[in-house]
């Protein structure tokens, strides 16, 4: 059996949704951004112009840059491209050799392409968490949340949900972040979700959830912790106004950091952090930009 072609239908929204069992609330210090299988194959099924998926791929896109912002941590499940029937085993019978036979459709959608920080894992099964180290990940980051957004939803999302459940991780299914086969199909993930292993939410919600918390400020001491692999000297004494490139920061380093506060949603330019190079200074950039 192959997937058939795919027609739009209307994506959820919050007056439609089911009602949740449980009133779990996300906590960026908690949770994870789960994309799930957004590889060109699989959106292939729907066509080029899908405003569904568009819409799809944008409400993922704003997750996963709040998520960035948090330092939320953000992986992706991809199927490989050369799979040996070994590998695939019963998926054979039900679907297959489906990328097999499409390598070149292997990457992900390109609006998606994942970021230097983030995971991705290699999807073996339809939960993401069967033949990867997703658990282990999530326990070492001490993240007990799993926000589940992708393709497809009553299959590799709803299972990962589900196992998720089982393994105390507390998943959530964006709603309008997902699409599936049809729109009965869809709301069945959701219906099952909602009353059996986690919650269902809006794009809108989450992101309102996801808000930045006071600890976010930057003080000396976390920014001396970022600095210290990237200093030659011992900061312990290093004063408000010392100048960081007595202590051995160089342009290369001061680069890498101003990429590295961008990815977090700071934006910092080289200019600004050379003209200025003291604690007080970036600490007074840092939080201003925070604060806008």
């Amino acid at each position: 059996m192959s997937i058939p072609r795919l027609q739009d239908y209307p994506l959820p929204v919050p007056e439609t949704l089911p009602e949740n069992r449980i009133s779990w609330q996300l906590e960026p210090k908690r949770c994870a951004l789960l994309i799930h299988d957004m590889q060109n194959y699989f959106l292939n099924f729907w066509d080029e112009l899908s405003p569904m998926i568009r819409q799809v791929i944008a409400n993922l896109v704003a997750l996963r840059e709040r998520c960035h912002q948090l330092g939320i941590p953000v992986f992706y499940t991809a199927q490989p491209n050369h799979q040996q029937p070994e590998d695939r085993a019963l998926l054979n019978d039900m679907w297959g050799p489906r990328l097999n036979r499409h390598p070149e459709q292997q990457q992900f959608v390109e609006p998606l392409a994942p970021a230097e920080q983030d995971t991705v894992l290699v999807k073996w099964r339809y939960s993401a968490f069967q033949r990867s180290d997703l658990e282990s990940r999530l326990r070492e980051l001490k993240r007990d949340q799993l926000i589940i957004g992708g393709v497809y939803a009553h299959i590799g999302c709803l299972t990962t949900a589900t196992d998720a459940f089982m393994r105390d991780i507390q998943p959530f299914m964006v709603a309008d972040a997902l699409a599936d086969f049809s729109q009965q199909e869809h709301e069945m993930a959701l219906r099952y979700t909602a009353g059996r292993s986690g919650r269902v939410l809006s794009t809108e919600a989450a992101l309102a959830e996801l808000k930045a918390s006071d600890d976010r400020a930057w003080n000396k001491e976390k920014l001396l912790a970022l600095l210290a692999n990237a200093l030659d000297e011992d900061t312990e004494a290093l004063a408000d106004d010392d100048n960081l490139l007595d202590y051995g920061l160089d342009s290369v380093r001061i680069m890498s950091l101003a990429s590295h506060w961008r990815k977090e949603g700071h934006e910092l330019d080289f200019v600004a952090l050379v003209k200025q190079p003291t604690l007080k200074a970036w600490l007074t950039l840092l939080n201003a930009r925070q604060e806008a």
